[in-house]
């Protein structure tokens, strides 16, 4: 079926970034482009694009979804009520001349028409392009990889990680600027939407573009809302650039959800309304992501925390901190509050925690990557005697995480890391065996990345002057911009580029390296090898306590 094979290379795929209608930027240079307009064509189903997931060395996980009409108010994307056969095609190159496996897969309608081909067989730790069919109509081409076999360190890997991507607050350039990178492995930490309707959640400078719908509690809200979100062409490149490992935080569901108790507020506030809205968040879920049958959701629950090795370099242990957790302590907030310390609260729930444990203690890689939602390492907000800490992250469940922590060093692991979204800021951190005590061993890393768009431009920062990095030593670096962090992991060190972009309220933003983190093998902690310079605004000076109250804003708002 060669003759099928469009003339699309990696490079002019991402150009096209799918053949949605849309505005986008030439990639692949520093400097703002002038848009151009691409138009779909009549009556293509392909209008969310393409994604691969979970790599194994033997395979991955190809995903599409069949939308006439991504905004069709029903969820359905304006299919018909009836399956339909989609031909999938994998190949060795990427004009499709060597075709290496072939199929057909059925999109049905109650699923969406999504589509999730789960393959084995293919050779291990290299690369591989991937289409759909329909007829007359042809995918976009992703490309996917294999990992490297299990007793093979393979080549170092590049890795991009992001969070917290909301539609109405600007454009999601940094996944096209992502894409641009050529990551082997995109990792995303969580809100990869937002359950709001229109206006609700305002950005500082106001809203540049509007959710779909009413906020979010059936199944049809949130297939339309995933459909809105995948027609996005800069999110439709970052898909198809790489495979996806995926995990979500809150707002796939609600705001702050926990269990099965909802955010206070809720439009689903009884326990009956909540369990129907999880199950219908956790359905759309699947249908949009590129996922094994192993995460298909029962109801109201989905397994969705797993481990993923790529070779001896690396063990990605991916966490579900949501759906197992113990309410918010005190009201949630940045508290004083007994209960972050009680030593029956967990935010992993037994069951994972003991999964996660054991995962350490059969470790044998060199890199134990652990990709979850929200901060890890203590932040304290108050000098002082004093302690004031979120109730919504890992603080709120103090010897949750201490547990954790004991657990990776009495298991030897070799290198711990940490990966984290939430914040809606970039993060490095040093992760201690006591955070109270700033001489105690650093025994972990963590990393830490801003949002994709959430919360609007924010602005360039000096690590120096936030205060959190004062009252928190083991705190190391900061900065408000939006963005996301790629980094190569080899035998030796694992570099980190945070990366920011200019704006997110126009389209077309350059990027650029903010700061640069290492971590050496065998050498806990992170070590800055290049900051780049502030430029400090006119302004009048702010105090600690209004830096401190802005930060908390940014990221617990609304």
């Amino acid at each position: 079926m060669a003759e099928l094979a469009r003339p699309l290379s990696r490079r002019s795929f991402l150009v096209a970034g799918g053949l949605t209608a849309g505005v986008l930027a030439v990639p692949g240079i520093a400097e703002a482009a002038a848009p151009r307009l691409r138009t779909a064509a009549p009556g293509d189903p392909f209008t969310l694009g393409v994604a691969s997931g979970d790599p194994a060395p033997d395979g991955f996980v190809l995903w599409t979804r069949l939308a006439l009409d991504p905004h069709a108010e029903d969820g359905l994307g304006g299919m018909p009520a009836k399956s339909v056969q989609v031909k999938w095609e994998v190949a060795t190159d990427e004009k499709f001349k060597r075709i290496e496996r072939r199929g057909t897969a059925t999109a049905r309608p109650e699923a969406a028409h999504s589509v999730h081909v789960e393959l084995k067989g293919l050779r291990h730790g290299r690369d591989y392009w991937y289409r759909f069919r329909t007829g007359d109509h042809v995918s976009p081409v992703g490309r996917a990889l294999t990992a490297p076999r299990t007793d093979s360190f393979g080549s170092a890997l590049t890795m991009a990680f992001v969070s917290c991507a909301q539609y109405e607050h600007g454009y999601f350039t940094s996944y096209r600027r992502l894409a641009e990178d050529h990551p082997d492995l995109v990792l995303h930490l969580g809100d990869y939407q937002y359950e709001y309707k229109k206006g609700v959640y305002n950005s500082t400078g106001g809203n540049i573009r509007d959710h779909d719908g009413p906020e979010t509690v059936t199944l049809a809200n949130y297939r339309q809302r995933h459909a809105q979100y995948k027609s996005d062409i800069d999110l439709q490149a970052a898909h198809a650039a790489a495979p996806w490992l995926v995990v979500f935080d809150d707002h796939e569901v609600e705001n702050n959800w926990a269990g099965y108790i909802p955010e206070e507020g809720s439009d689903t506030p009884t326990y009956e309304a909540f369990r129907a809205r999880r199950a219908a968040a956790f359905q759309a879920y699947y249908e949009n992501m590129p996922l094994r049958r192993s995460s298909i959701p029962h109801g109201p629950d989905i397994q969705i925390y797993r481990r993923v090795r790529w070779g001896k370099l690396a063990n990605f242990h991916m966490l579900d901190t949501r759906q197992f957790r113990d309410d918010q302590g005190c009201g949630d907030g940045y508290k004083d509050c007994p209960e972050a310390t009680d030593p029956k609260r967990s935010i992993t729930g037994d069951a994972q925690e003991k999964w996660l444990l054991d995962g350490f203690r059969k470790s044998g890689a060199r890199w134990d990557v652990i990709g979850q939602q929200v901060f890890f390492a203590q932040r304290d907000n108050t000098a002082g005697p004093v302690k004031k800490t979120s109730m919504d992250a890992w603080d709120g469940y103090a010897a949750s995480r201490d547990r954790i922590t004991k657990g990776w060093v009495d298991a030897g692991v070799r290198n711990p890391v940490v990966l984290t979204g939430d914040v809606h800021a970039h993060w490095a951190s040093d992760l201690k065996a006591n955070y109270d005590d700033p001489d105690s061993a650093t025994v972990g890393s963590e990393l830490v990345c801003s949002s994709i768009s959430t919360t609007g431009d924010g602005a360039d920062s000096d690590p120096a002057s936030q205060p959190f990095i004062k009252i928190n030593p083991h705190l190391k670096f900061y900065n408000n911009q939006r963005g996301y962090v790629l980094t190569k992991i080899g035998k030796e060190e694992m570099k980190a580029d945070f990366k920011t972009v200019a704006s997110v309220r126009t389209q077309g933003s350059p990027v650029s390296t903010k700061a640069t983190f290492v971590i050496e093998d065998r050498v806990p902690g992170v070590k800055q090898t290049y900051l780049r310079p502030y430029a400090a605004p006119k302004m009048t000076a702010k105090s600690d306590q209004s830096v401190i109250d802005q930060t908390i804003r940014n990221e617990t708002q609304p």
